[in-house]
């Protein structure tokens, strides 16, 4: 049994909205990593009485504690006097501590306010964790079931201090047996259709199956234990994967390449030697910047419309035909450019229906390569800013599933 690990995060500023709590979800990452299970997420405004209740509630039932936030020098800073009046651990002042923080303040040619002082008052029998990036000292301790350890809210000083100091004291305390996190990603399909084709996998109960979805892709995530068997996590990843077939574009955990869609496609470029160039319509150039310093991006250029683009290359063809336009500017095109594959993006629906977010344009992408020709189509419905990602992002995924099936065949 994996020992229970909870992050609790102390701010108004959090609990209000005005700051996302990224450091919760860092800590999360690394204590699973390690081979805790996170059993809670808390965050708890400037409420001396609230933070006394909480600490006393997770003494009794999380074996570690992370706490971030409530350590600085001002007056909404309770988490040194909330762990005294929770633990009956009266706060003592700490010199070391103290004189690090003149320290800091005297390698800046600063004074240091005199408020700075309570941040040297520690509770009584913790350890100080010293901050070597800013001025509050952190500090931990035992207190009933749980080992606690409190940090500084800032992002940057929580995690060097996580690093440096807490992750040795971690390792020393808790026998800890990793857990192996495998995530699918995938894009061109939503979470109901992946829990649709997935339905008919056997997955063991000890394996914990989750679901990822953002702006830009997909994720399945499964989450083994430290003695589940390696064959075993194969065959499912395999079986999981098949199931989705080629919108899984990455598997990190087990595949060679990974990452997100723009890494994945950076690494079968770098790795194929192959160089780009690019015509864009809907995505408005952000192709080229989701590329942006890719040697293998030899030139990017953007044409507002369907109709705008075939007055550039004077294309005569049927306008009831997009695709068939769409190789026809890919065949010129490539005349042009020293880059072996040419990929051409346009969308049909007027401008109108572009800005309008109820109403859909239809994208038609073509990938150029020695003389054969690689096609997608796709309808793209929301906002504007939807649209031009969806748009990059298709037209960069049937790149993605060129160059990896050619990969898989030499491979």
């Amino acid at each position: 049994m994996n020992p229970i690990l909870e992050v609790f995060s102390q701010g108004e500023e959090i609990v209000t909205g005005q700051t996302v709590d990224t450091n919760a979800a860092w800590l999360s990452q690394q204590a699973v990593q390690l081979g805790f299970t996170v059993s809670r997420h808390t965050v708890v405004g400037d409420k001396l009485e609230d933070l006394v209740l909480l600490l006393n509630d997770i003494a009794q039932r999380a074996d570690c504690c992370i706490c971030t936030g409530g350590l600085g020098p001002t007056s909404d800073d309770l988490t040194a006097e909330a762990v005294a009046n929770a633990f009956q651990r009266p706060l003592q002042f700490d010199e070391s501590a103290y004189t690090q923080m003149k320290d800091y303040f005297a390698n800046r040619n600063k004074s240091m306010p005199e408020t700075n002082r309570k941040q040297a008052l520690l509770p009584q029998g913790a350890e100080r964790i010293d901050n070597d990036w800013g001025t509050a000292p952190g500090f931990a301790l035992q207190q009933g079931r749980c080992w606690f350890a409190f940090l500084p809210g800032v992002p940057m000083e929580m995690r060097f201090m996580f690093t440096e100091k807490i992750l040795p004291s971690m390792n020393n305390r808790f026998s800890l047996k990793p857990s192996q996190l495998i995530i699918l990603r995938t894009i061109g399909m939503g979470e109901s259709d992946i829990q649709e084709r997935i339905k008919s996998v056997q997955i063991s109960d000890s394996v914990q199956l989750g679901f990822r979805a953002d702006t830009d892709e997909v994720q399945v995530k499964l989450l083994f234990a430290s003695d589940y068997p390696e064959t075993a996590i194969q065959a499912l990843v395999s079986e999981i994967a098949a199931k989705l077939g080629d919108n899984v574009f990455s598997i990190d955990g087990q595949s060679e390449i990974v990452g997100d869609l723009v890494s994945v496609v950076d690494q079968l470029m770098r790795r194929s030697q192959h160089t780009l160039a690019v015509i864009e319509t809907a995505s408005q150039g952000l192709i080229a910047a989701k590329c942006i310093n890719a040697s293998w991006l030899l030139e990017a250029q953007y044409q507002q419309s369907f109709a705008k683009l075939m007055e550039k290359w004077a294309i005569q063809v049927d306008t009831g035909d997009p695709m068939s336009t769409a190789k026809a500017v890919a065949g010129l095109a490539q005349k042009n450019t020293q880059a072996d594959l040419m990929l051409v993006q346009l969308y049909t629906g007027s401008e109108q229906h572009y800005s309008d977010k109820n109403q859909s344009i239809t994208l038609f992408s073509v990938l150029l390569h020695d003389g054969h020709y690689q096609q997608a189509i796709h309808t793209i419905a929301g906002p504007v800013k939807r649209k031009q990602n969806q748009s990059a992002l298709l037209a960069l995924d049937l790149l993605r599933r060129y160059l990896q099936s050619v990969h898989f065949a030499q491979g």
